[in-house]
């Protein structure tokens, strides 16, 4: 596996506007809107930070508004940029071999990016991904 950069990272909250609040009013990022959730890209330093709510989370992981009972909940997710869509694939099959459970194989999401993803033992969601806009 060949990690080309840190890609993203996002907390997950269950109370966006408290959450936006910090990062845009106290902290002064500039942050885009997008629905609840707030970004922004090619920030110096990294690719992509953004406030994710907890229920846009579970709907990315899980197709639904509610983190499964079953699965820690998340208090932010870092993802790790991989060359092309194929390496997170093949990611994915280097790590199950190695013991790993995912939340969720490689698919892509609606807004063009590939990624796969799996808990950490710290409780954060870690993407295995390939974002084309990075790549640009």
């Amino acid at each position: 596996m060949d990690i080309k950069c840190v890609s993203g990272f996002a907390t997950i909250t269950q109370d966006p506007a408290a959450s936006a609040s910090l990062y845009e009013g106290l902290l002064g990022l500039p942050l885009e809107k997008m629905d609840d959730y707030r970004f922004m890209d090619k920030f110096p330093g990294t690719n992509h930070f953004g406030v994710w709510p907890l229920a846009m989370a579970a709907q990315s992981c899980f197709g639904q508004d509610e983190w499964p009972e079953g699965v820690p909940v998340p208090t932010a997710t870092i993802e790790f940029e991989l060359a092309d869509a194929a390496a997170v694939e093949a990611a994915v099959d280097e790590l199950k071999a190695k013991g790993q459970a995912f939340v969720h194989t490689a698919r892509t999401e609606p807004w063009g990016q590939t990624v796969a993803r799996f808990m950490s033992p710290e409780g954060i969601l870690v993407g295995l991904s390939y974002a084309p806009w990075l790549h640009e």
